[in-house]
């Protein structure tokens, strides 16, 4: 047994120019644990390693929508900035846009989905309560040795991902972790309701979360907070166990996304202000240091409100809420995936991630950018 165990770690070290440092090449679970528990006491670091998103192609613009309620292009885009929306063909749901976007991230990362650790489907939009999103994912993608689970933070669902992906990795316990932001909100919207039904689309993106290598930081510190007083703001106030859908339940439109616009806004500058902020002084740093804000795309005001507070400047703040609306979940990786696109994050950039969603929840990320 001894024999064994030192041929697995000699076999990993000599591959230390290919894999990251303390990071065992694919072995079996059984393997990676007794590597595990060697080294439980070495230190180990996290960095994105990959990065896909997927869209459905059908798009919903403002003109489609003036239509369909009392409401403008013009009101639309001075209100929250959105100009048009995707949304998901009615056969199509959200475990169908994670796999799109897993996909995409595993293709580009060059992996195969057999070696993913764990998946983490932030969403608020399951294709049913049970079994998870998560589950149906897996199958499809045919990650067999993964474990995951679904992750409801609302619009900081996919911060609250990336948080505990970059700790399950940090811990030394896993080496691949993927985390999937995907929603289809257009299946919870009211079409007569004109204060939700122009903000939200449908969509998913997917982050690869992996060890660092030698001299790479990755994941550097997070700043999550939750603040239940808030529940009423924002909710779907039925098919849980407090209102069981019904004829009633239906009728009355209980099944569909209920906000307080106002209160939201201002909570939301407030927070993401407060949370950046605080995560920035944590480490010394001001927004000068990062090369970008990665914020969810909820309102183009909440994010131009919150900027301003933080005091960086607009080239540095990543909007895209124009072309897709809020994807919940979603966001986040969408707007990183433009921010490469348009050359804004490089190689070792700081980069900071701020939400806020419903419950209310908070989350700010700080990460050095590694690929």
């Amino acid at each position: 047994m001894k024999h064994w165990v030192s041929n697995s770690r000699t076999h990993w070290q000599s591959n230390s120019r290919t894999h990251a440092p303390n990071v065992a090449p694919r072995v079996s679970k059984g393997t990676w644990c007794i590597l595990y528990w060697l080294d439980k006491n070495k230190s180990f670091k996290a960095k994105i390693t990959a990065l896909g998103c997927y869209t459905p192609p059908g798009v919903l613009t403002n003109q489609d929508l003036e239509k369909m309620v009392d409401t403008s292009d013009e009101w639309i885009m001075q209100r929250v900035g959105i100009r048009e929306r995707h949304i998901a063909e009615p056969d199509i749901a959200t475990s169908d846009l994670a796999v799109e976007a897993a996909k995409i991230a595993l293709e580009q990362r060059g992996i195969e989905a057999g070696e993913l650790d764990a998946i983490i489907v932030c969403t608020v939009t399951p294709d049913m309560l049970f079994p998870s999103t998560a589950c149906l994912v897996q199958d499809r993608l045919g990650a067999k040795g993964a474990w995951g689970f679904d992750l409801v933070a609302a619009c900081s669902g996919f911060v609250y991902g990336l948080t505990t992906a970059a700790h399950l990795v940090s811990s030394g316990s896993h080496k691949k972790v993927l985390v999937i932001g995907a929603d289809t909100m257009s299946r919870i919207i009211d079409y007569t309701d004109r204060s939700t039904c122009v903000l939200f689309g449908d969509g998913a993106g997917a982050m690869l979360v992996e060890p660092t290598a030698d001299g790479e930081v990755g994941f550097i510190d997070f700043l999550n907070e939750i603040d239940g007083s808030g529940g009423d703001a924002l909710k779907q106030p039925a098919g849980g166990s407090r209102m069981p859908a019904t004829i009633e339940s239906v009728s009355n439109r209980m099944h569909y996304v209920k906000q307080d616009g106002a209160q939201v806004f201002k909570y939301a500058v407030r927070k993401m202000f407060e949370t950046s902020s605080a995560l920035l002084e944590r480490h010394n740093l001001t927004t000068a240091d990062i090369a970008v804000l990665i914020p969810h795309q909820a309102n183009r005001r909440i994010i131009v409100g919150a900027a301003e507070r933080l005091g960086i400047s607009c080239d540095k703040v990543i909007i895209n809420i124009d072309r897709f609306g809020n994807t919940t979940a979603a966001t986040i990786p969408l707007a990183t995936r433009d921010a490469l696109q348009a050359g804004k994050v490089k190689k070792g950039d700081l980069v900071l991630f701020a939400a806020v969603g419903a419950g209310y929840t908070v989350g700010t990320n700080l990460w050095r950018w590694e690929i």
